[in-house]
């Protein structure tokens, strides 16, 4: 009670000189506030960046060229080349917009094309040849058997379909350019498939050429790209495996 006494003689006179005073209506200001509104004129719109954009922007802040970046987005798992190709498409922007297909159109597709091809293989290779050593050796630790184990399982998982198939499942998985697909999945379903080196990569090879081809007809013709690249993916895939249909009771 005693403590309650002096907590409340020491709050009182705190909160008696603490109360604003009356102010003067001479200094009011007559005309009431009034709080503006953002309309759409006069709104700015913040562009949406992909991760493809927001990595290519830092390796450019680093002193990369516009190349390189292409590459070395390319050679990130998941984004992969269908991410790098429209982000090449905005770091090399159509100098010329009267034209949709013209010369410089196709050049600037070909340039972008070829550098995000190189950059989704560079790390096929390594993949096929160094994930049996490199797996072996993490699995002998708690933390990297639980890894790979996930890892392996998940990937035979997403590539179920290929095992059918085998080189031509490994072209088509790879062809289609879904984020569950790719350069790096197929490197590590064609290792688990037992595939040869050779022929993983040859066929890891032709499903990035594909899929190169589907994501520029995207950028440069849009959703009439889009539903050229589906039907040509489409009858490539029906007419390929059609033919190992057909070849495996004469075999």
């Amino acid at each position: 009670m005693k403590r309650l006494f002096a907590l409340a003689l020491v709050w009182l006179p705190a909160l008696v000189f603490a109360v604003p005073e009356t102010p003067n209506p001479d200094t009011l200001n007559p005309e009431p506030l009034v709080l503006e509104r953002a309309s759409a004129a006069t709104a700015v719109e913040v562009p949406h960046k992909s991760t493809g954009q927001k990595i290519a922007e830092a390796l450019r802040e680093r002193g990369l060229s516009r190349d390189a970046a292409i590459v070395a987005i390319s050679t990130l798992p998941i984004v992969e080349l269908r991410g790098a190709i429209p982000v090449g498409h905005v770091l090399l922007p159509d100098a010329d917009k009267s034209t949709r297909l013209g010369r410089d159109d196709l050049r600037r597709a070909a340039r972008i094309f070829f550098w995000a091809v190189l950059g989704n293989m560079l790390p096929v290779p390594f993949i096929l040849l160094l994930l049996g050593p490199v797996s072996n050796l993490c699995m002998q630790v708690p933390i990297g058997k639980k890894f790979f184990e996930w890892l392996f399982a998940r990937t035979r998982r997403k590539t179920a379909d290929i095992e059918k198939y085998e080189t031509l499942g490994l072209t088509v998985f790879v062809a289609i350019p879904l984020p569950v697909t790719g350069a790096w999945t197929g490197a590590m379903a064609g290792w688990l498939l037992g595939l040869s080196f050779p022929h993983a990569l040859v066929s890891i090879f032709l499903g990035v050429l594909i899929a190169g081809a589907i994501m520029t007809a995207l950028a440069l013709l849009g959703w009439i790209g889009a539903a050229i690249a589906g039907v040509v993916l489409i009858a490539l895939a029906l007419g390929a495996l059609g033919r190992a249909l057909r070849a495996k009771p004469a075999a």
